[in-house]
Order: structure tokens, then sequence, then C-alpha cells
């Protein structure tokens, strides 16, 4: 990016902000703005008139608000149409959120949309002419250090809000309109390229994503010799795996097949914090047991239930919700207990490599067939029946540890890829901001501004 520093600078006589251009001012919000707090909410009412709702999500996550959007339709009284109707340059922004640094996100509006009303915990802010523009505001507000003002402003214990007062007596650094124009213009232009290649960068980790699942879906399923002979496996999903290798259910391979606890054998009132680890579904993320220190049993109640007691290589199964959920056991959870929820399914060690089973269950085909066979009327639930039934490709105990050692090589090269397009995303968003912030704050000059 072509840029300078401007020839001169003042002390802009605030501590988070530091120097600005020595041509610029620090202007409060309430005199160069026009501010109104929504109070348009998602109720419809029969004695009001008809509109569409920019909600807190529509600004949240678009940079701009025009009428191409999908908006909700509401009603709203006469008086509220008039007074939060949106128009070309407003500036809306997240009045409360859950969190600080949810506050006092930005989006302009583009276009005069009368049907469009600013909904509720959004505020509206519309530039005084010849003051600010819209596009220089809407960046402003993007700038870490004004930011700040907002966070620190906001009160709140579970869900925070700024007052309209804190919202007025924000400062921002303003340069003259020409300049806000072309500062605004360079930003768009300089956003836009940035986020192109984050998206490119985005599509690149979907697409190893996919790669990821083709890897262990082939290998697991035809192996890893291309030139063996083939015979169908009778298994829609799995199509031709090679000749010797046998299609078994897994009841077939199973030394044990068993749901964890019913709710009557362990009571939520049982917990306790920093004992041993209880494995229900939430505990079942991305193939790994992820245990909460405060879903945990005391030795006495583990001792009651050491039947469902986990070994390592047993492989976890979430009983409800996603189907196909689950996670293989290693050294450093053996003792856990199975969950009311979950399924336990130990295989039967002379006939199965746990970590290739673990690839196997995990893959897309086992997810859909699962789905297919599950039960329940409001959610899908997974029985020993359904699981025991399911029909897996077996070869023998040597190859399914080579598939296995050859799958995990493959998969840390992808993941070596993924590290490094995510630090890229990293680094460019930072990079963005960081051209927002220092475009609006001075500490950059823009092309195209002589000073």
């Amino acid at each position: 990016m072509n840029t300078q520093r401007y020839s001169a600078y003042k002390d802009s006589g605030i501590a988070w902000l530091g120097e600005i251009p020595a041509h610029w001012r620090i202007r409060r919000l309430k005199n160069i703005s026009q501010l109104e707090v929504s109070n348009v909410d998602k109720k419809s009412k029969e004695d009001e008139i008809g509109i569409q709702l920019c909600n807190y999500v529509d600004v949240y996550y678009q940079e701009t608000i025009s009428s191409n959007m999908e908006f909700m339709s509401a009603t709203a009284a006469q008086h509220q149409a008039d007074r939060f109707k949106l128009r070309q340059n407003d500036v809306l922004i997240t009045k409360d959120s859950e969190t600080p640094d949810d506050i006092a996100i930005s989006a302009l509006v583009t276009e005069d949309m009368d049907s469009v009303l600013c909904g509720y915990h959004l505020a509206q802010i519309r530039p005084n002419f010849g003051e600010v523009t819209g596009g220089f505001l809407h960046r402003a507000f993007a700038a870490h250090p004004i930011q700040c003002q907002f966070h620190i402003a906001a009160n709140g214990v579970t869900r925070y809000g700024l007052s309209k007062h804190d919202i007025n007596s924000s400062q921002f650094p303003i340069p003259p309109e020409l300049e806000q124009q072309a500062i605004a213009a360079w930003l768009d232009e300089q956003t836009g390229k940035l986020d192109r290649v984050i998206a490119n960068k985005r599509e690149q980790i979907k697409q190893l994503e996919t790669l990821r699942k083709v890897t262990i879906h082939d290998a697991v399923t035809k192996g890893l010799n291309p030139d063996a002979p083939m015979k169908d496996s009778g298994i829609p999903w799995l199509g031709e795996i090679p000749a010797h290798w046998e299609v078994r259910r897994l009841s077939q391979i199973a030394d044990l097949l068993q749901t964890g606890p019913f709710g009557s054998q362990l009571h939520s009132e049982e917990y306790v914090e920093g004992g041993i680890p209880v494995i229900n579904p939430s505990h079942l993320i991305g193939g790994k047991l992820v245990p909460d220190s405060a879903v945990t049993v005391d030795s006495d109640t583990h001792f009651r239930l050491q039947r469902h007691a986990l070994l390592e290589g047993d492989i976890v199964f979430a009983r409800r919700g996603e189907m196909g959920r689950c996670g293989l056991v290693t050294v450093s959870e053996a003792g856990w207990l199975c969950g009311t929820g979950s399924l336990l399914y130990r295989p039967l060690r002379s006939r199965v490599f746990s970590k290739y089973m673990a690839q196997v269950l995990a893959s897309r085909g086992i997810k859909e067939t699962l789905e297919l066979e599950s039960v329940g009327s409001t959610m899908d639930n997974l029985n020993t029946e359904i699981l025991g039934a399911l029909k897996v490709p077996l070869p023998p105990v040597d190859e399914q540890v080579l598939i296995h050692k050859e799958v995990e090589k493959r998969l840390t090269a992808l993941q070596k890829l993924e590290i490094n397009v995510t630090e890229q995303i990293k680094q460019l968003e930072t990079l963005r901001k960081v051209t927002i912030q220092d475009a609006v704050t001075g500490k950059i000059r823009v092309p195209g501004v002589e000073v």
C-alpha cells in the first residue's frame, strides 16, 4: 500500500489517540451528527402500519445496509416510521450486546429506504451535512482506539448497553470533508481487495476439509494399493472393496457393545467438581473426548458404575443428536465413564485395530447410514441394535495398522497446510484492522490527499 505520513501533526489532547494531523479536529459525536436510539421492537400490532425492520444481526454481520437484503416484517406506529426510517449515509451501530466487544459495531446505509426502520438494540446516527460523511464515520467506528470508548462506557453484567449520552459524548478525529471522502473511498478499495483474498483463503480451508474427509474415506474403504483386485461389498455407500477384505457387522467384531448408565443409575446431582470425567454426547468433539470438570464423579460413584469404565481403544458414540459423532479413547482417558446419552463400542482386539475402526466409523457413509437407521420422533437416537447391525469394511489387522498410519501421515500434511492458511487469514484480518485504524486516525496519509 502506497501510503505516507502527513507533513505536520499536533497533540490531540486525548491519551488514547495521541497525535493527529495538524489540520484535523477532535469533535464529539453530538456536534457532528443527530442520534436516535431505536425503540421499534419485533412485535406486530393490528393498529400499526406494516414496515420492515433492520435488526441487530443485520448490522453485526453486514458492513453496508441496502434494499437487496431480506429484512424482518413487523409493524410500527406512524411516529416511529417517520422517526426511524433509513436514509442514505446513516450509520447504524449495535447499542446493546452480551459482551462489551460487540458494542458499537457499525454498518453504513447505502440508500434511502422509507419502509425499512432501525430496530431495537440499535442506534441510528445521521451525519450533519458539511461536518462528517457517513462513509468516514462508519470506518472510524471500526478503529480500535475509538471502539475502546464504547467498550469502557458499556454498562451491564450479563448484558451490556450504551446510553444515548455515552454515544453522543464519544470523540472522533475529523479531517476536512473532501479528505473524509478520499479516506473512505480508499478504504473501500483496500478492504475490498483484502476481503477477496480472505474469502479465497477461507475457501481453501473448506477445500482442505473436504480433502481430509476424502482422504480418510478412500483409504479406509479402498485400501492403499490402487492395483488390488476388487469385489462388490454389497453396501451401497461402500461400493467395491479389495477382494481380500471382509464385510462384518459391528456386533460380530465387538467385545462389548452397551449404552451408558440410565438416568436412574447416574443422577446429575451426583456430579462433583474435579472428579473422574463422565463422557456425555456434548463431550465428543472432533473425534476426541473433551471432559467438563463439572461433569465428573467421585471414586465411590465410579466404583458403582465400573462396568461403564472406558478402556484404551474403546470408541464412544453419541446416542442423541448428530449421528455418527464418536470419539476414540486414548490412554489418557482410560478409566473415565461412558455417560448417560452415550454408547460404548469395545472392538474385538484380535480382529480390529481400534484407531483404524475409529476412522471408519467417523466416515461420511457411516454417518449417513446411522441417520437413516436412527429412530426418534423429535431427535435422532442411536441404540446398540442399530450400531451392532452396522456393516463395516474389515481388512486384515496388519493392513488396518498400515492404513491408519498412512492416513495419519496424510492428515498431518493437510493439517500443516490448514494451519498455514489459517495464520495467513489472521494476518490479513489484522492488516485490515490496522489499515482502517491508521487511515481514520491520521497515522497514514492515503493516496490523493495532499497535505
